[in-house]
C-alpha cells in the first residue's frame, strides 16, 4: 500500500504559484524529520516568492539543516545587490563540500541563482544530474533559455517517465511547447487551461495562457487574462512585463505598467533592455550634437 503524500497540497500549490495557499496548507501533523525539513523549505520559498525576504533570513538559523540554509542563501541573494557576491562565494564553498554538496535543495538553489545570473553552464553543472522532478523541471527552463529545445525535450521525457501527470511535468511540457512555437502553442494553452480547471487559476497559469494568446495574435484575450492576473498580484513582474508588451501591440498606453515594473523589479530583463536601448539612443543623439 502506497504511503500517503502529506505534502501534496503544499507542493502542488507552490508549483502553481499559489504561495499563500501553500503556506495555509503547511500545517500537517505526523511528518517524518525529512518531510518536516522539506515542508519548512517549501514554506520559506513561498515567503521568498511573496517578497518576505527578511522574514526568511531571520527565521533560518546557523544550526538549521542544509536545505533550509540553502533557502536562506536564496533569500540573501535576492535581498540586496550587495549580497550577491558573498552569497555566490558561500554557495560555491558549500557545493564543493563532499558532506553536503550533493544535497538536492542546495543544488536546486545553485541552479536558480546561476540561472538568474545567466550563467547557464554553471547552473547545469549542479542541476544536470537531476534526482528530483523539480531539478529536471529547472533543467528544462535552463535549456529553453539556452535555445536548446532538443535538450529540454530530453529532460521532459525523463519527467514523463517518472510521472507523466505530475503538475511539474505538465508545466514543463507547456514551457517547451511555448518555446517550440507553431502548432504547439495551442497545446501549451490547453495545458495551462487544464491545470486552472483542475486546481485553481493562479497568476502563473494566467500568464501562461496570456503568452499563448499573444503568440496566436489574440491580444485582447491576453489583456483580459493579464488584468485578472494583476488583480491577484499587482507586483508580479511577469504580469507587468507581459502587460507592457500586450499594450504595445494593442496600441494602448503601457507607461504605468512599465513604471511599476521598473520600481518594484529594477533588475527585470525588460527593464534592462529598455534602459540599454535608451542609453544607445542618447549616445546616438550626442554623436550628432
Amino acid at each position: 500500500m502506497a504511503t500517503p503524500d502529506h505534502l501534496f497540497n503544499l507542493r502542488n500549490n507552490f508549483y502553481l504559484g499559489a504561495f499563500q495557499a501553500a503556506i495555509n496548507s503547511s500545517d500537517v501533523n505526523g511528518l517524518s524529520d525529512d518531510d518536516a525539513v522539506e515542508r519548512d523549505s517549501l514554506v520559506h520559498r513561498c515567503y521568498i516568492a511573496l517578497g518576505q525576504l527578511q522574514f526568511v533570513i531571520s527565521e533560518i538559523h546557523d544550526s538549521s539543516p542544509t536545505p533550509l540554509q540553502a533557502v536562506k542563501l536564496l533569500a540573501l541573494y535576492f535581498s540586496a545587490p550587495d549580497n550577491k557576491e558573498s552569497v555566490i562565494a558561500s554557495l560555491k564553498e558549500w557545493l564543493s563540500d563532499p558532506a553536503i554538496g550533493n544535497n538536492s535543495t542546495l543544488r536546486l538553489v545553485a541552479g536558480l541563482i546561476f540561472l538568474h545570473e545567466q550563467d547557464f553552464n554553471e547552473a547545469l553543472k549542479h542541476t544536470n544530474a537531476g534526482g528530483t522532478l523539480e531539478l529536471h523541471a529547472l533543467n528544462v527552463q535552463i535549456f529553453i533559455k539556452m535555445h536548446r529545445s532538443d535538450y529540454a525535450e530530453r529532460q521532459l521525457r525523463i519527467m514523463q517517465q517518472i510521472d507523466e501527470d505530475h503538475t511539474l511535468t505538465q508545466l514543463a511540457n507547456a514551457w517547451l511547447d511555448l518555446a517550440v512555437g507553431g502548432s504547439k502553442i495551442q497545446e501549451a494553452y490547453l495545458i495551462f487551461q487544464d491545470l486552472s480547471e483542475r486546481y485553481q487559476s493562479t497568476s502563473l497559469l494566467l500568464n501562461g495562457k496570456a503568452v499563448c494568446c499573444m503568440h496566436m495574435g489574440n491580444f485582447d484575450e491576453a489583456e483580459t487574462l493579464l488584468v485578472e492576473a494583476l488583480n491577484k498580484d499587482a507586483r508580479d513582474p511577469e504580469t507587468l512585463a507581459n502587460l507592457v508588451v500586450c499594450c504595445l501591440h494593442l496600441g494602448k498606453p503601457s507607461s504605468k505598467s512599465f513604471s511599476q515594473l521598473k520600481l518594484s523589479h529594477p533588475d527585470h530583463v525588460l527593464v534592462k533592455r529598455v534602459s540599454t536601448a535608451e542609453e544607445s539612443f542618447d549616445r546616438a543623439l550626442q554623436s550628432f550634437s
